[in-house]
C-alpha cells in the first residue's frame, strides 16, 4: 500500500561563500613612487621614536636588551669570524700579496690592510652579516607577532610597542654591530697575515710594523661609528617591515626579503657617504707610508 506521508521538500545545498583572498599589499596601500616615500617617512619616524624610547624613562627594555644582545652575539660571531678571515686571506691578501711580491715589498701588505680591513671590508662584512642574520631574525619575529595580533594586544593593554619591542632591538643591534666590528677587524687583519707570512714568506714583525705605522685613531673611531650606524639603520628597517606587513605567513617571508634588500642598500649608501666624508675631513688617513 502506498504511503501517504509526504517527503520533505528538497532544499538545494548552498556552497559556503568563498573567503576573500589574502591581502597581498605591502605595508601601505599607496602605489607607485609615493609608496616608497611613505615607507621612508615611516622609517624616519620610527627611528626618532626608537631614540626617544631608549633615552626617556622608564627603562623597561633593559632585560629584553640583554636577551637580544646575547642572541645577536650567539648568531653572528662565528659567521663574522669565518667571513672576515676568508675574505682577508683571499681578495686583499692573495691579490695584494701578488702585487707587492712582484716589487719585493711584501711587508707593505700590512699597510694595505689598514685601508682594506679597518676602513672597508671588515665594516662592510660586519654590517652585511648583522643584517642578514640578526636583522632577518628581528623582522621574522616581529612579523610573526603581527600575524598573531600580539602587537595589537600590546596596544589594547596600554603598552607602547616601540618601547617594549623595538627599543631593545634597536639599541642591541646598533651597539653590537659596532662592537662586532672590532672582531671583524682583528680577524680581517689575521686573514691578511695568513697570506703575507705563510704564503709569501714575509715576517710577522714586518707585517705588523707597517700596519701599526699607518693605523690611525680616526680610522678606528670612524669604523666603529660607521658600523654602529649600520646597526641602527638595519634595526629600524627590519622592525618597520616586520610591524607593518600584510598577507599572513606569506607576508612574513616577503617582509624579510624586502628588509634585507633595503638594509644592504642603506649600508652601501651610508658607507660611501661616510667614508668620503672621513677622507675629506682627515686627509692623512688616505696616505700609506
Amino acid at each position: 500500500m502506498a504511503s501517504n506521508v509526504l517527503a520533505p521538500p528538497q532544499v538545494p545545498l548552498r556552497r559556503p561563500a568563498a573567503s576573500p583572498p589574502p591581502d597581498k599589499r605591502g605595508p601601505s596601500s599607496t602605489k607607485g613612487p609615493f609608496a616608497a616615500l611613505e615607507q621612508i617617512a615611516g622609517m624616519v619616524l620610527l627611528f626618532g621614536a626608537s631614540i626617544k624610547a631608549v633615552v626617556m624613562p622608564p627603562y623597561s627594555w633593559k632585560n629584553e636588551f640583554i636577551e637580544q644582545s646575547w642572541i645577536i652575539v650567539k648568531l653572528c660571531t662565528i659567521p663574522i669570524i669565518v667571513s672576515t678571515t676568508a675574505f682577508g686571506f683571499g681578495a686583499p691578501g692573495l691579490q695584494g700579496g701578488n702585487i707587492t711580491y712582484i716589487f719585493g715589498t711584501v711587508d707593505r701588505l700590512g699597510a694595505f690592510f689598514v685601508m682594506a680591513s679597518v676602513r672597508e671590508f671588515a665594516p662592510w662584512i660586519d654590517g652585511m652579516v648583522l643584517a642578514g642574520v640578526g636583522g632577518t631574525a628581528i623582522c621574522a619575529d616581529l612579523g610573526a607577532r603581527k600575524v598573531r595580533q600580539e602587537l595589537d594586544a600590546l596596544a589594547v593593554l596600554g603598552l607602547d610597542p616601540v618601547k617594549t619591542i623595538v627599543a631593545p632591538r634597536f639599541l642591541a643591534l646598533g651597539l653590537l654591530t659596532g662592537m662586532m666590528n672590532l672582531v671583524a677587524i682583528v680577524f680581517g687583519v689575521f686573514g691578511g697575515w695568513l697570506a703575507a707570512v705563510p704564503v709569501f714568506g714575509d715576517t710577522s714583525a714586518g707585517y705588523l710594523l707597517t700596519f701599526t705605522s699607518n693605523f690611525t685613531l680616526p680610522d678606528l673611531l670612524g669604523s666603529v661609528l660607521k658600523t654602529s650606524m649600520f646597526g641602527f639603520f638595519v634595526a629600524v628597517i627590519c622592525c618597520y617591515k616586520g610591524m607593518n606587513l600584510r598577507g599572513g605567513a606569506e607576508g612574513v617571508g616577503r617582509a624579510v626579503n624586502q628588509a634585507v634588500v633595503l638594509s644592504f642598500i642603506a649600508i652601501w649608501s651610508f658607507n660611501f657617504i661616510f667614508t668620503t666624508t672621513l677622507l675629506a675631513a682627515f686627509p692623512e688617513t688616505g696616505n700609506l707610508h
